[in-house]
């Protein structure tokens, strides 16, 4: 009885979850935009001057049937003698039977001054939303309602201000700015699918602890909003080591407890690993969530000169 109860639980918390997302086109939820903020701001793009490659994965509420998994890699550097930024970014999302991939092309144009750098970005791209109601374990086979597999293209553009100035930066930005309406989906239970418009304020700052400046402290907050949900606030901070290794936390207003760090693996290559400690309800039928993040930076011949490039833990 109780593990029947228990897995009626689970299912009704899935199909509300799934809801959820499907009304709102839910964009992916990353821990490690600490770390990679073009995944919010197309006005970051170029932001590290070198070319900057950057894969993640995501693994949220493990071994909660149907979760949300994500995959993410993205690109940018700096052009025309720093003065423009590209950038692409490339999101695949899945959460039970939907997938949803994001495809986005960004670019910024830097205005320079004596001790800052204003930056504006644009980005655009196309939301490719899929359905495979064949993974659903259903009560009722062959239930004609279930049969149609759901394939939708969508287009879309966001814009962005990224202002830094002596380590310190602030950043806001609309990535999305057209509510498309995508189609009707299962009968009676999901409704129309519709895009969600989102916005980001994000603010931080590094400052040394120390005579040496061995150790740097690098506190920072994001407010996140999305129309038709409440808003969500992350408080971080965290402590550089030596400029080889960072380790912080943060807290996700309503959400979550999270733990990360960040360690050098060599000039090039930057590893790091974040776990999101569940305090919703969900916690009862989760282990919480995994994230990884490989970084890779390089000058590119013949485009970057000499390039004063910002340290990894460093804002311009």
């Amino acid at each position: 009885m109780k593990t029947t109860l228990k897995r009626l639980l689970v299912t009704t918390l899935f199909v509300l979850i799934l809801w959820s997302w499907c009304e709102a086109q839910q964009y992916p939820v990353f821990t490690q935009y600490y770390f990679n903020e073009l995944v919010i701001n197309p006005a970051y793009a170029g932001n590290h001057v070198q070319l900057s490659l950057t894969a993640m994965y995501r693994n949220q509420w493990v071994n909660f049937p149907g979760a949300p998994k994500t995959f993410s890699f993205s690109g940018h550097t700096a052009l025309a003698k720093n003065k423009v930024g590209v950038g692409l970014m490339v999101n695949h999302d899945e959460i039970g039977s939907y997938k949803n991939e994001h495809i986005y092309a960004s670019y910024a144009y830097k205005i320079h001054f004596p001790n800052a750098t204003l930056s504006m970005g644009l980005q655009a791209g196309i939301n490719l939303l899929g359905a495979d109601y064949s993974k659903l374990d259903l009560q009722t086979p062959g239930d004609a309602a279930f049969y149609n597999i759901l394939n939708v293209v969508k287009p879309n553009f966001g814009a962005g201000l990224f202002y830094t100035k002596k380590n310190f930066f602030i950043g806001v930005s609309v990535p999305f700015i057209l509510n498309n309406k995508i189609a009707n989906s299962v009968e009676g239970l999901l409704g129309q699918l519709k895009e969600a418009r989102y916005y980001f304020f994000r603010s931080g700052v590094v400052f040394p602890i120390d005579k040496m400046q061995k150790v740097k402290m690098n506190p920072s907050i994001l407010i996140r909003t999305q129309e038709g949900q409440p808003l969500s606030i992350d408080v971080n901070s965290a402590f550089i080591f030596y400029d080889v290794f960072s380790a912080g936390a943060s807290y996700r207003s309503g959400d979550s407890f999270i733990t990360f760090i960040d360690l050098k693996i060599s000039e090039s290559f930057h590893f790091g690993y974040s776990y999101d400690w569940t305090q919703s309800d969900l916690n009862r039928f989760s282990n919480g969530t995994h994230e990884f993040m490989l970084n890779y930076r390089t000058r590119l011949r013949g485009v970057h000169k000499d390039p004063d490039c910002p340290q990894y833990y460093n804002y311009r």
